[in-house]
């Protein structure tokens, strides 16, 4: 049925889905400034008490929202599904590896900690089968779940990844921060 209707991209006028990608680029930034987690750099502050629940709670909803994208992607085309899965991967084994470090960091054992990581993560899985559902109901809203999901990383990366790479002095590393963005945007106009 998903292949019969007008849902991909290249189907949908850009000018429709372009303000949906500038909303999501706004919502983020709202968003992140209503519920932006302070923290502290010291170990004795109110931050760090009793802050396991949250992360895993935050970790699922994270992991969910992950797998209705990498299903959302799926649906459109197999090779955007398997570089947005690729995307994906990139970003949440580090995630991961710090939020098992952090249940160890409370105390609990690897086995338990591992345990509950695995948990967390398992809700990618439900994230791709309610994509799947939802979107075979409504497949007219693929391309705006798409556009948000490209919000999100647009943003993630003028926020916090652009200006990390602007601090220090300009020297060689300059020089691979360009070749490797430019690797980056080739890569995609590749695909």
């Amino acid at each position: 049925m998903l292949a019969l209707l007008p849902t991909t991209m290249e189907q949908l006028p850009a000018t429709r889905v372009f303000p949906t990608l500038l909303c999501g680029i706004l919502i983020f930034f709202v968003l992140e400034k209503l519920v932006l987690w302070r923290h502290c750099h010291t170990h004795d502050c109110e931050v760090h008490e009793s802050s396991v629940v949250p992360v895993l709670v935050g970790d699922a909803f994270h992991n969910f929202v992950d797998g209705a994208v990498i299903g959302a992607a799926v649906l459109t085309s197999i090779p955007l599904g398997i570089s947005t899965a690729f995307a994906v991967a990139a970003h949440e084994i580090p995630q991961e590896v710090g939020d098992f470090a952090i249940l160890l960091h409370a105390g609990y054992s690897r086995t338990r900690a591992l345990l509950l990581n695995a948990i967390s993560a398992a809700a990618s899985a439900a994230g791709a089968v309610a994509a799947f559902v939802a979107f075979d109901m409504v497949p007219r809203l693929l391309p705006y779940f798409l556009a948000l999901a490209a919000a999100s990383f647009l943003y993630v990366a003028m926020a916090d990844l652009i200006p990390g790479l602007h601090r220090g002095r300009t020297d060689a590393g300059s020089l691979r921060q360009i070749l490797l963005i430019a690797a980056g945007v080739g890569t995609t106009l590749m695909l």
